[in-house]
């Protein structure tokens, strides 16, 4: 076991350097500020996972509106697909910390403790090794929100009432973060990805997870238990940005969709 989880995707991801990540960051929240200024706290976003190149300005729509909360929030419930290994239900490190080049960010054990007894949680930190989906999230984080504690989840096979069942016991008060880590549709044509986000978007914001099928979201099981767990508790969602690597950095015969939400 290792004490702390190093960082995979440093460097192709994002940029390896810390100088150069904590710039990048920086100028991404910068160019989404303006449009979050007076907007509502959230409880819980929806933000893409991809290269920063195609999707961080995306990303930086959703992690501005929390820009504020700077000494509220601290700890994030940091949920996102499987990619490189397969997982049965959801997955939690041993980890005491995930690093970055801007630093480490200290796990909640207790939290993890918390869920640990629940039959579709396990602890495999094979599944967090090299997966990017939870990582890559972390920057914003850093430097939205400077110090806090995570709680990071790979979710593999499971169904969306069982991720809804680990927010519950996770959701706390205004201190508790839950990001859902997730790209919306892969390797479509232009105007069909627009088709398709645009339907997934509408999904989201109506609450309704069995509208969101298998190829409109890569993380569309965290994303339908999101979904659950916020018509549980009165919350609304709405779409900040959404756009796909056509509109990026990428050319348009074949693009991944990428979408900011936030539910407040």
């Amino acid at each position: 076991m290792q004490e702390v989880r190093p960082p995979a995707v440093a460097g192709s991801f994002y940029p390896g350097a810390r100088r150069a990540l904590e710039a990048a960051v920086r100028g991404y929240l910068a160019g989404a500020s303006a449009a979050s200024e007076g907007a509502e706290l959230p409880k819980a976003l929806i933000a893409p996972h991809a290269g920063y190149v195609y999707s961080g300005a995306i990303a930086a729509s959703a992690y501005a509106r929390i820009a504020s909360t700077r000494g509220v929030i601290r700890r994030v419930v940091l949920l996102g697909p499987a990619h490189r290994v397969r997982v049965s239900g959801l997955a939690a490190p041993q980890a005491e910390a995930f690093a970055t080049p801007l630093g480490e960010v200290r796990l909640d054990r207790e939290a993890l403790a918390a869920v640990a007894d629940l039959p579709q949680v396990t602890v495999l930190d094979a599944a967090h090794a090299l997966e990017h989906s939870l990582e890559v999230q972390l920057p914003f984080l850093q430097i939205a929100l400077g110090d806090f504690a995570l709680v990071p989840l790979v979710v593999g096979d499971a169904e969306p009432e069982a991720v809804a069942e680990v927010l519950e016991r996770l959701w706390g008060g205004e201190e508790t973060l839950v990001v859902v880590s997730s790209d919306l549709s892969h390797y479509h044509g232009y105007s069909t990805a627009r088709e398709m986000d645009d339907a997934t978007t509408r999904a989201i914001e109506a609450l309704e997870p069995r509208r969101i099928g298998f190829e409109q979201a890569c993380g569309r099981i965290p994303v339908q238990g999101l979904l659950i767990a916020a018509r549980k508790h009165g919350l609304r969602a709405r779409a900040i940005d959404v756009r796909n690597s056509g509109d990026t950095a990428g050319p348009r015969d074949s693009v991944v969709g990428y979408g900011a939400y936030v539910f407040a």
